[in-house]
């Protein structure tokens, strides 16, 4: 009871816009009341009442108390009709187990995400993106997905040959990241077919490949998905070219070239450098948009590779970064990942994001692309034995970097290898409030 008392109190919370309106609401209650008062009296003076009728009116009262009895009985069937009509009509829309302290906490997050949350563009890819989404969606609806389109494996991979779309799996996963629902939505997304002609697609796969066709295009299909779902915030692809990665890595005496994403990090072995084919593709124009619009640029966390480093490989997505006036940060990931990054330091992942960004002719940027780190320091939850090909990433600061480190608890105990959604997102939102006068 108390809870939902405390909760209901969060309606008259600054900023919520809800006082101005219930405020002139009772001025025109109280000017409507006084218009019929005034008639009401000049009928009640002229007009000779029956005795039933001067009973009802209680009229052998003072006129003092009636005003006080005719009031709170007016004020109180107003008040529970106004009541039953709100909730006949927001019975459509609400849970069963709805009541007023849920509204009313329904209406203060979303009022505070509208309108205190900075615009975060995201950057990158698999599992890491949507981890990161999962938690940012609880501070601010201001988000935009920015994400790969180099993912060939699997169910993605079978409807880029076979319908020649973009691969919506990253797609998927951040939809259900930023759902109402999250926890049916992603259940739902995220279910294989196990026989038939559609056995090893997932239904998120195959719903936005639907809804691409339904709606003509790729981009449109994917912001319907977004609308029908109610997601919050926006999810764009860095580019819309049929791009192939490709990966040069270090086999030996030689250099051996690998093709598509999903073959490069079982290839194990060292990564030099990664391109796509065909070179310079062009950036989706909405991506460059939100990030020169963006308070906050993030990069990961995610596979260095495979997921972060394909969108900052169109040059309009880099360039866009480079002139934003947003707060940027790259977030490690918290442990290596096996045919990736096996044996990177936190240098390792600076130097190979910068290697791929470069654009002048000095082998070192005087700029770097991102101002900021984020990296785990709780080291106290050890990887598990069956994850011994697992090694976490030390929050060193790499010698002569002009990036500022920021160690923080954003591991998932449970799972010592992933980020935590909630710590994440939390860390995130507190380095950007510290910083953003800065």
């Amino acid at each position: 009871m108390l809870a939902s008392v405390k909760s209901t109190v969060r309606l008259l919370h600054p900023g919520l816009g809800l006082k101005r309106w219930l405020i002139l609401l009772l001025i025109g209650l109280i000017l409507l009341s006084l218009g019929i008062g005034l008639f009401l009296r000049e009928l009640y003076a002229e007009v000779t009442y029956p005795a039933v009728l001067r009973l009802l009116l209680l009229q052998s009262l003072p006129r003092g108390w009636r005003v006080i009895i005719f009031a709170a009985i007016g004020a109180g069937l107003a008040g529970y009709s106004l009541f039953q009509l709100n909730k006949l009509m927001l019975e459509a829309f609400l849970p069963d187990q709805a009541d007023m302290g849920y509204i009313a906490e329904q209406v203060y997050r979303h009022r505070r995400r509208r309108r205190g949350g900075p615009k975060v563009v995201v950057i990158g890819g698999g599992t890491g993106l949507s981890v990161l989404l999962s938690g940012l969606k609880h501070h601010t609806e201001n988000i935009t997905a920015i994400v790969t389109v180099a993912d060939d494996g699997g169910s993605s991979g079978k409807l880029r040959r076979e319908l020649g779309v973009l691969p919506p799996g990253d797609f998927r996963n951040c939809i259900a990241a930023l759902a109402d629902d999250e926890a049916l939505t992603t259940q739902l997304f995220q279910y294989r077919f196990r026989s038939g002609g559609l056995e090893g697609h997932s239904f998120g796969n195959l719903f936005i490949t639907a809804m691409a066709g339904v709606t003509g295009s790729f981009e449109e299909g994917l912001y319907q998905s977004g609308r029908v779902l109610k997601i919050r915030g926006s999810i764009l692809p860095s580019t819309l070219a049929n791009v192939t990665l490709f990966a040069e890595v270090n086999a030996g005496p030689q250099t051996r070239t690998i093709q598509g994403e999903s073959a490069i990090p079982e290839a194990n072995a060292p990564i030099e450098r990664v391109y796509f084919e065909p070179d310079s593709p062009p950036a989706f124009p909405p991506a460059v948009q939100a990030i020169l619009n963006a308070d906050v640029i993030v990069a990961g966390p995610g596979s260095l590779y495979t997921s972060v480093i394909p969108n900052l490989l169109v040059a309009e997505i880099t360039a866009a970064i480079r002139a934003s006036h947003a707060k940027k940060i790259f977030i490690c990931n918290v442990a290596n990942q096996p045919g990736e990054t096996d044996g990177y330091t936190l240098s390792d992942y600076v130097q190979a994001i910068e290697a791929h960004t470069q654009t002048g002719p000095s082998p070192a940027t005087p700029n770097p692309l991102f101002d900021y780190i984020l990296a785990n320091n709780n080291l106290s939850c050890p990887i598990p034995k069956a994850m011994s090909h697992l090694t976490a990433v030390l929050p060193a600061v790499p010698p002569g970097s002009k990036y500022q480190v920021i160690g923080a608890d954003v591991v998932d105990e449970a799972h010592p290898w992933r980020h935590n959604s909630t710590k994440l997102a939390n860390q995130l939102m507190v380095w950007f409030k510290n910083n953003q006068l800065s």
